[in-house]
Parts: C-alpha cells; sequence; structure tokens
C-alpha cells in the first residue's frame, strides 16, 4: 500500500471520530461530551467546581460581604456566551438557543468561585423545575449567613457543590 494512500485511511477515521465529538489530545483521545444525567447539577467530570483564591474565610468582610463585590470580579458577557455556546453543544442540548441557559458559576462568585474557569461555569437550564433561578435564591440566602457568621464559607461552598437543591436544609437554613 503506497504512503498516501496510509495517510488517507488514516485521517478518515480521524475525522468521523472528530464528526461524533471526539478530540485527541497528546497522546489520548477524549470525549468532548457532558452528561445531563446530573440535572439540576452539572456533571462533575466537566464542571467540578472552582474556587477563587482571593476568597477565603479570613477574606471574606473584605471580598464577598462587600455589596457589588462581585460585579468587580464577574466576567465579561462576551466572555461568558462564548463558553456557554460551546458547552451547549459539549452536553448535548437539543435546545441551543442561548437565551434558554445562564452561563451559572456552580460555585457562586458570592461564595468564592473562580470567575473565569470553565471548570466552574457551565450553560444552567432556564427551564424545569429547578433552574437558574431557583439557585440563586439559595447562592444569596448562603452569602447572607456566611457573612452573618452563621455558616463557614467552606461549608457553603461544599454544600453547594454536593447539591445546591439541598444545601439549604444540609445547613440547618430552611
Amino acid at each position: 500500500m503506497s504512503r498516501i494512500r496510509r495517510t488517507i485511511l488514516t485521517a478518515i477515521p480521524t475525522m468521523a471520530l472528530a464528526t461524533i465529538g471526539l478530540t485527541f489530545g497528546v497522546g489520548t483521545a477524549h470525549a468532548a461530551s457532558c452528561s445531563q444525567s446530573y440535572l439540576p447539577l452539572p456533571d462533575p467530570s466537566c464542571q467540578p467546581g472552582a474556587l477563587n483564591p482571593d476568597v477565603t474565610q479570613s477574606t471574606i468582610d473584605s471580598t464577598i460581604c462587600v455589596s457589588g463585590w462581585t460585579a468587580t470580579v464577574r466576567p465579561s458577557s462576551s466572555y461568558t456566551t462564548a463558553l456557554k455556546k460551546k458547552q451547549i453543544v459539549e452536553y448535548g442540548y437539543t435546545d441551543t438557543s442561548t437565551s434558554d441557559y445562564e452561563e451559572d458559576h456552580f460555585i457562586p462568585l458570592e461564595l468564592g468561585g473562580s470567575p473565569k474557569s470553565a471548570l466552574n461555569l457551565w450553560p444552567e437550564p432556564e427551564y424545569g423545575t429547578k433552574t437558574a433561578g431557583n439557585k440563586d435564591t439559595v447562592e444569596n440566602k448562603l452569602k447572607k449567613a456566611v457573612c452573618a457568621g452563621d455558616v463557614s464559607l467552606s461549608d457553603a461552598q461544599d454544600a453547594i457543590v454536593t447539591d445546591w437543591t439541598t444545601a439549604l436544609s444540609d445547613l440547618g437554613l430552611s
């Protein structure tokens, strides 16, 4: 078999794999997809959450507990919209309208989540019974509890990552 023919035979499977969502890294192949089976949480293999190193229990009075502080670290909408478009495909959502998703911080900025890490941002559906709007309510209550000294920052972060839908009751706040 000639060298040209082998190259074409190698290229065809590579293109086929790319078409179905597999990509190649240095010496490895991996699926470029995330599972919807964890909803209303993100797929932990895609978005396990990431923290802002500037926010610790000892810095909350100069960071998250300052009114308006999250606006100083929130990424631009051009950044989050571009990421949202990419992640909608990775999650395999059939509805690809960006307006039906909030590019949400898994660990919210209000609790010291990383502002720009793709490990902490995901396209959370605005439809269903447990939506991004419901999560916002939980985030605000947790921030108030942290700033009031009722809950530690790390406990609030752990509760959000474990399951935001039960975070308040798990911490005795509901």
